[in-house]
C-alpha cells in the first residue's frame, strides 16, 4: 500500500511540475488529487481506492479553484471598467508657452465643472489663457 501511495504521489508531483499550472483551478485540482491519494492511503486503500481518492480530491479542488478564478476575473473586469470611466472624464488642453513650446494640461470633468491638476475648480471649460496663467511659463 505504501508503495502505491509513493508512486501516485510522485506522479502527482511530476504532473504538477510538467503542467505549469496557470490558474487556481489547476493548482487546487492537482493539490486536491494529492490530498485525495493521501487520505485514501491513510484509510488503508489500495490500487483503485487511491485512484478514486485522487479523482475525488482533484474534482473538489478544481471546483474550489474555479470559483476563485471567477472572483479574480470579476475583480479585474470591475477595475478595468473603473479605469475606463476615469479615462473618459479626462480632457487634455494644450497651452502655448511664452517661448512657443506647448504644455499639456489634463483636466478632470466632474459634472459640469472641470478640476485642474492642482485641484483648482473651473465652473466651465477654462480658456487657454486661464490655464496659461497657472501652468504656462
Amino acid at each position: 500500500m505504501l508503495k502505491h501511495f509513493v508512486i501516485l504521489s510522485l506522479l502527482v508531483l511530476v504532473g504538477t511540475w510538467l503542467a505549469g499550472c496557470e490558474t487556481d483551478a489547476q493548482n487546487t485540482g492537482l493539490l486536491g488529487s494529492g490530498v485525495g491519494v493521501g487520505v485514501a492511503a491513510i484509510a488503508g486503500g489500495e490500487g483503485s481506492d487511491l485512484l478514486i481518492g485522487a479523482a475525488i480530491g482533484g474534482g473538489a479542488g478544481y471546483i474550489l479553484g474555479n470559483e476563485s478564478d471567477k472572483k479574480k476575473a470579476q475583480t479585474r473586469t470591475d477595475q478595468q471598467i473603473a479605469d475606463l470611466r476615469s479615462e473618459q472624464n479626462i480632457v487634455s488642453v494644450w497651452i502655448t508657452n511664452s517661448n512657443g513650446s506647448q504644455s499639456e494640461v489634463k483636466l478632470r470633468r466632474s459634472g459640469s465643472s472641470y478640476i485642474g491638476p492642482r485641484g483648482e475648480v473651473y465652473q466651465k471649460m477654462p480658456t487657454e489663457e486661464e490655464l496659461r496663467q497657472v501652468y504656462g511659463f
